[in-house]
């Protein structure tokens, strides 16, 4: 619906090439309406619009939402809206440039999912449901690929606007009684695009942080659900479910693609559903198979490689596999990228490529091996060239799967490596300028990513209450949290090489994990940061080492 201030003197209509003055309807793919005013100069028009996936009888009431339509009072409003949503992080910093970057990734963060419902004449909330054609009660969002968010836009939208979540939560239980599956890739509805099952981490890690207020149950059986099935056409569920439950993988020459890509998520979506079940006390006889599928990510490690390598259905090893070639057994990334993919185990990794020696080892070569290595070994695309212009090596932070590697760091006893590496990130990949953004936006993930870490902590294990971490941009920050609550987290010190953490208090005490806890964050208080231009080698070069001692809660 758009309604405009002033007549309009012109109308006609446009179909394909062709415009007729003396029609006012028309159909066709590429189908047009053309309107004219008469004006005296200077003179500014302007268009109440509203739209409705419902009908147009929905969009008209959704217009009553503009009020009068003063195009100055709308302007103000939204101004101060988004300075609400915004200010739900507050940083202090003398560069400007820095404000911008981040305040720049947070309105991008919060741009998604995009709410999907309206609210009818009765003040109720509705949705037309892209699942069954239908009008039905409740919330439902669209617009997100879990395969990136799951990764840090849902546990930031956990941290800072909790809330919001609990809709989007609902909005799944309502997908999931629409058509049978939780979506993938919502757009809105079910989509055939990238791999995994990253439902499972969404709604496991929503409720490990406390969310409720939804139907937990429902979506309990809708992760057991899409753990073994698939929705033909779809991403939803799991493809080749039948053969990585068989074997403990998804095997390369069945047909299926990005076999590697897929086992290593689905292990890991097994351990969110493993431990949702756990946090809701589900009987063992029920979630120990998606505890012991969890470790299925071993099944695709070669130990003479000292990576994640495709196989066969027999058990063979790809005799072609080239550690830097892309795609083929990976999703849009290459073997270098995913092998770190084992969030909820990096001890059982670190175990597997031979101890933190060897596993730290591992973390520096992606670091060092030339970036322009395996861009011929498929079609180009942009993360290719990204990796390129950025010189960091085999590290390509514009595509997801590798984004949390550097926090690992963390696990295997070099916890200044992590502090280097994400500040190098954040300085040469984000900044205030045209192309001062890497990659794709990625519904929000990518700045996600950021808005962690230049707060000093990054959510590497959806599933768990811990953020692991890293080292604070800012002087200072204050989360202004849901529940009242505020967290401030103080830096001393800190400067572009002041990058290194001497010490950590908590609310007073010295702190001495390399993680902090969710409800330890939830409930405000102060951190302390004590900066650094050295890193001091003696932290953490032990799992026992204090400060900086390390061990998973949820083992």
């Amino acid at each position: 619906i758009i309604v405009f201030d002033k007549p309009f003197q012109f109308t006609a209509v446009a179909l394909d090439n062709a415009i007729k003055t003396n029609q006012t309807e028309i159909e066709g793919n590429h189908a047009g309406g053309i309107i004219g005013f008469s004006t005296h100069k200077g003179e500014q028009i302007h268009a109440r619009v509203a739209s409705s996936f419902i009908s147009f009888e929905q969009a008209e009431l959704n217009l009553q939402e503009l009020g009068d339509g003063d195009f100055d009072r709308l302007t103000e409003e939204g101004k101060n809206r988004w300075n609400e949503i915004l200010s739900k992080i507050e940083i202090k910093d003398n560069d400007i440039d820095n404000l911008r970057t981040f305040y720049s990734c947070l309105y991008r963060s919060v741009l998604f999912p995009r709410a999907f419902y309206e609210i009818n004449a009765e003040g109720e909330t509705i949705h037309y449901s892209p699942y069954n054609g239908q009008v039905l009660p409740g919330y439902l969002f669209t617009d997100t690929g879990f395969w990136d968010t799951f990764r840090s836009l849902f546990p930031l939208l956990n941290l800072i606007y909790p809330s919001m979540n609990e809709k989007m939560q609902e909005g799944l239980v309502n997908a999931y009684k629409e058509s049978g599956f939780l979506p993938e890739w919502a757009s809105p509805g079910h989509r055939d695009c990238m791999v995994g099952n990253n439902s499972a981490s969404v709604v496991a890690d929503a409720y490990i942080k406390g969310l409720q207020g939804y139907d937990i149950e429902r979506l309990w059986e809708a992760l057991k659900h899409g753990a073994n099935n698939h929705l033909k056409g779809t991403a939803s569920g799991r493809v080749a479910f039948e053969a990585y439950n068989r074997l403990g993988y998804v095997p390369n020459n069945i047909g299926v693609g990005q076999n590697v890509a897929r086992t290593l998520e689905y292990a890991y979506n097994d351990w969110c559903i493993y431990t949702l079940g756990k946090k809701l006390g589900k009987p063992d006889n029920e979630i120990e198979i998606y505890k012991q599928r969890s470790l299925n990510y071993k099944n695709v490690y070669n130990p003479s490689e000292k990576l994640m390598v495709g196989k066969d259905d027999r058990g063979k090893f790809n005799p072609r596999f080239s550690a830097t070639d892309w795609s083929g057994d990976f999703c849009e990334g290459n073997s270098w990228h995913w092998s770190f993919c084992v969030f909820h185990d990096p001890q059982g990794l670190i175990d597997l490529m031979g101890g933190n020696e060897a596993f730290n080892h591992m973390m520096d070569s992606v670091f060092v091996i030339p970036s322009y290595l395996g861009i011929k070994s498929r079609g180009v695309i942009h993360e290719m060239r990204e990796m390129q212009v950025m010189n960091m090596g085999q590290y390509a932070h514009g595509n997801q799967p590798i984004q949390h590697m550097v926090y690992l760091y963390n696990y295997s006893g070099e916890p200044w490596k992590a502090q280097h590496r994400v500040r190098d990130i954040m300085e040469k990949l984000y900044s205030a300028t045209p192309d001062g953004y890497c990659g794709d936006e990625d519904n929000g993930q990518t700045s996600a990513w950021y808005i962690f870490s230049a707060l000093g902590f990054y959510p590497v294990c959806p599933g768990t209450d811990q953020y692991i971490i890293g080292t604070p941009l800012f002087k200072e920050a204050k989360l202004h949290l849901e529940n009242g609550k505020c967290l401030t987290i103080e830096a001393k010190n800190n400067s572009a090489t002041n990058k290194y953490i001497r010490s950590i208090k908590l609310n007073g005490k010295n702190h001495t994990l390399n993680y902090f806890k969710h409800n330890v964050l939830v409930e405000g208080g102060k951190i302390q940061f004590l900066m650094d231009n050295e890193p001091n080698l003696k932290r953490g070069s032990t799992k026992e080492a204090a400060p900086y001692s390390f061990s998973l809660a949820n083992e």
